[in-house]
């Protein structure tokens, strides 16, 4: 028997899953706090101890331990461009695509208050990118050299226009800079390129950012810390829509996580109008996109989801829900704080329950709104024209469901319903209709650690333990 031990290294909680690589079967699955403050290692070995009491599988005759890790903040990185909705926004999705938390992006020429809001960010790395190759250089420039006169000391990724990129790297380089070099994100107008960004990024968090944050600690107890957690969830999801080789995958499909602090959703789709009269305007989104909703959180950030969505649509979600049941406003703010205030709070009331089952289903609903795209109205003296700007996801139907919120609930299908487009919403491209799976196993980010190794074991464990609801 092969065994992996596949380690999910998270802020609250070290989770371990042990598979039995032959057989395409989970052995078992524990947790423990995770214990990043002191010695990382005390939770791993609190959570092997259980699985091995579960299982009796021991750590030390594992054949395989690979980790990835969300701790300590997770990956987070501060992105640079020349124009909002060109260069920054692809040197956005290159770092949420590796997995990172964007802290900020900026545009146009940095300022001196913007330099200084940068310098306050606790940044893991800053990806600076802007121009096409051989554009416009002034600003990148310019922007290296307020970066070189900082006191930062975190890697910096320069991915932008070509013709100036070695002169960015002695400016960097002068003032002693740890300076990593990869290919522009966007090469030509509206042209994507940010596969190498990405590719630079996990390398730069597997060489620095792992010592950096006290997880080099775990490199006895595992053979390798391989990349941040939502990555893995990424790279379970492209292999499930791809499929491993020798099986035909899921094709185009969503992923949410909804969580304490964020709701996050990807999507593996191309999202190219399905709808005649319709034309793309602006960037080409990528087909593996991560979008991460740091208001929309169901604990930490429940404050946050009741400012952004507003409490209307939280009472109108409530009576669609449950028509008969009588509630306010003010019940609902208070139990929101309550969230806040106790954020390892289990709602054990069926009124908590309900209150909870709403906010989760307007975190989802207001996630997915934001991640799709969308379509505007205009009028040509050729007649109407639908300008579509982002992905439309009308016909994508597998949504893959994940985060304790969601496996912990009784409902998790209501909160889901969240992603599909109401009847009346003619503007927003979310789903049209859905089927629905829910991780309940924590497979997704287990799988991914797989993924590159063992792509068949990987796939079939997503197929085997991911259940409709």
């Amino acid at each position: 028997m092969t065994i992996a031990l596949l380690f999910d290294i998270g802020s609250t909680f070290t989770k371990v899953t042990a598979v039995d690589c032959d057989a395409d079967k989970l052995l078992g699955t524990s947790a423990a706090p995770t214990t990043i403050n002191s010695d990382v290692n005390e939770g791993l070995e609190q959570a092997t101890a259980q699985l091995e009491q579960q299982t009796g599988v021991i750590a030390d005759r594992a054949d395989l331990k690979l980790a990835c890790s969300s701790a300590a903040g997770g990956l987070k990185m501060v992105a640079l461009g020349l124009v909002p909705g060109l260069t920054a926004q692809a040197a956005q999705w290159a770092a949420l695509g590796a997995g990172a938390k964007v802290l900020q992006t900026f545009a146009f020429k940095l300022s001196k208050q913007e330099m200084e809001k940068i310098s306050e960010l606790d940044v893991d790395i800053i990806l600076l990118t802007g121009g096409t190759d051989g554009g416009n250089s002034d600003t990148i420039l310019h922007n290296a050299r307020v970066l070189a006169r900082s006191l930062l000391d975190v890697p910096i990724i320069i991915a932008g226009n070509k013709a100036v990129q070695d002169e960015i790297n002695g400016i960097l380089q002068a003032t002693g800079k740890d300076v990593r070099i990869t290919d522009n994100v966007m090469p030509q107008l509206e042209e994507l390129h940010i596969e190498p960004a990405r590719q630079t990024i996990r390398a730069v968090f597997l060489e620095k950012i792992v010592k950096a944050k006290g997880l080099d600690a775990i490199q006895c107890f595992v053979d390798r810390v391989v990349m941040p957690t939502p990555s893995a969830v990424m790279d379970a999801a492209q292999l499930l829509a791809h499929g491993d080789g020798k099986n035909q995958g899921w094709g185009e499909l969503l992923v949410v996580d909804v969580g304490g602090a964020t709701t996050d959703v990807h999507s593996m789709a191309t999202g190219d109008p399905i709808s005649s009269g319709v034309v793309l305007k602006g960037l080409v989104e990528p087909w593996k996109k991560r979008t991460v909703e740091g208001d929309l959180g169901m604990r930490y950030s429940a404050a946050s989801l009741f400012a952004a969505v507003g409490e209307p649509f939280l009472l109108r979600t409530g009576k669609e829900l449950n028509s008969n049941l009588s509630f306010s406003g003010d019940d609902l703010e208070r139990f929101i704080i309550s969230l806040g205030e106790e954020p390892n709070k289990i709602c054990a009331s069926e009124k908590e329950i309900f209150f909870e089952t709403i906010i989760g289903r307007a975190a989802v609903t207001a996630a997915m709104n934001r991640h799709a795209g969308r379509l505007e109205q205009v009028f040509t003296p050729h007649g109407e024209v639908f300008l579509q700007r982002g992905k439309d996801l009308s016909r994508v139907r597998k949504i893959i469901g994940t985060g304790g919120i969601l496996v912990h609930h009784r409902s998790p299908q209501v909160i889901l319903a969240g992603t599909i487009r109401p009847p009346e919403e003619k503007t927003v491209l979310t789903p049209l209709a859905g089927e629905f799976f829910l991780d309940k196993e924590y497979i997704m980010s287990a799988a991914g650690l797989l993924a590159r190794e063992m792509p068949t074991t990987a796939f079939n464990l997503l197929r085997r333990y991911l259940t409709t609801v």
